[in-house]
């Protein structure tokens, strides 16, 4: 079987999907407040590179792991409303772009999968 990476669409899909997942996330007042001093270019770029990773493409991610990365998020008060916000705006990105449900319920379990690392539990 395929890796979730290329069933997707590969790079392109992957550079698309977070281009417009950050447009949602910037919009979505429940999470907006996070990425408030983000450097958003840098930010895109790492997050293309851990979702190409993820999904099971080529391996190039160099940031922190998950507990570190997000250890100023949860002293700002990340909980569990904002990871299910995150995932919300994910799937939508992934809809709009044409992505089969089986996939989209796929990336959805696997960001439910490191929920606990990402609020430091």
């Amino acid at each position: 079987m395929s890796s979730l990476y290329e069933r997707i669409g590969g790079e392109k899909a992957v550079d698309a999907a977070v281009d417009l997942f950050y447009r949602t996330v910037l919009d979505d007042g429940r999470i907006a407040r996070f990425f408030e001093g983000v450097d958003m270019e840098e930010q895109l770029a790492k997050q293309k590179a851990f979702l190409t990773m993820a999904f099971g493409g080529p391996n190039t991610y160099t940031g922190t792991d998950m507990r570190k990365a997000h250890e100023r998020l949860v002293a700002k008060g990340l909980n569990d409303s904002h990871v299910e916000a995150v995932i919300e705006d994910l799937s939508r990105t992934l809809r709009q772009l044409g992505v089969g449900e089986n996939e989209v319920q796929e990336v959805a379990a696997l960001a439910n999968s490191v929920r606990n690392d990402v609020l430091n539990r």
